[in-house]
């Protein structure tokens, strides 16, 4: 087999840091992104909002609608990094993929620290719109490893009050996939259906500094409630998985499962030993998520 050059990452975490999150589910960077680089993601935010990439979905605003407003309009763009370059460039942010490049398969005897990003989401979350229950990302993105990892970057503050992610410490280690149900609770989450099942007394809510990177396993339960506070819960969550694992995303007709491999990749750490089938076009197109109701935040 011969496979492309690697990427090259920077490597910072010791044998104890990825020890933890094999064992917890979850490792929290601080302060991983500066304030440059910060101001750079919340200037994007707002180009993103304000409809000024070419994009079916993200129409251009009325020049008279204020920045507020703009935003207030979105809880969530999916896949920004398709129409933004500076989302991409988050996507594959060095410092972000070498700890990807430690953590994402540790698990695994014999991975190589090869990485791959198949989805980017943009929270943006303004001051009354609703959390997501609880729920774990393998079942919407399922892969054939158990490697999937979330990156999820805080672009501002990320509260309790302001709605930060919430988790159960561990609730990963069996692999098992929750039953999920409608909540019933659109004050505080949005249409997203909920895992049930489990204890969840154990829940830690993770409150970190902008410019922090929470990375966590994908069977880990996690979710966040309605931002009650007065300012934005920006978010940029990018999901990673082992590069030498297929990626089953979707099944189409006349494929089988065990091969079944989405090609909407981008290579962020190691090598990528499927190269050679090369890559989808990313479309020129956002998915958007939006509140069911954009109400004031409870007292």
């Amino acid at each position: 087999m011969i496979l492309p050059a690697r990427i090259e990452v920077p490597q910072t975490l010791s044998a104890a840091d990825v020890e933890f999150f094999v064992n917890q589910g979850y490792w929290v960077a601080e302060r991983l992104l500066g304030p440059a680089e910060l101001a750079e993601l919340q200037a994007d935010t707002l180009r993103l909002a304000r409809g000024e990439y070419p994009c079916d979905s993200l129409q251009p605003v009325p020049a008279e609608l204020d920045d507020a407003a703009a935003l207030a309009q979105i809880l969530c763009i999916h896949q920004p990094h398709y129409v933004s370059p500076v989302a991409l460039k988050y996507v594959q942010h060095p410092a972000i993929c070498g700890q990807l490049s430690q953590l994402t398969a540790a698990h695994l005897a014999h991975w190589d620290g090869s990485v791959k990003c198949m989805q980017s989401m943009l929270f943006v979350k303004p001051p009354g719109f609703q959390g997501q229950a609880w729920h774990q990302d393998e079942i919407y993105i399922p892969t054939r490893d158990r490697s999937l990892i979330g990156a999820w970057i805080a672009i501002d503050d990320a509260t309790v009050a302001n709605g930060c992610l919430w988790i159960l410490p561990g609730s990963h280690r069996p692999g098992y996939l929750f039953p999920q149900r409608d909540h019933g609770r659109p004050d505080e989450f949005d249409f997203a259906q909920e895992s049930y099942g489990f204890d969840d007394s154990a829940e830690l809510a993770v409150e970190v500094p902008a410019g922090s990177v929470v990375f966590f396993n994908g069977y880990l339960l996690h979710r966040s409630r309605r931002n009650r506070s007065a300012i934005y819960r920006r978010v940029l969550v990018n999901h990673y998985m082992n590069a030498w694992s297929l990626l089953p995303w979707q099944i189409h007709e006349g494929e089988r499962p065990a091969t079944a491999d989405r090609r909407g990749v981008v290579p962020v750490a190691g090598v990528d030993p499927y190269r050679w089938k090369g890559y989808d076009k990313s479309p020129n197109n956002v998915w958007l998520r939006q509140c069911q109701a954009n109400q004031p935040p409870s007292q």
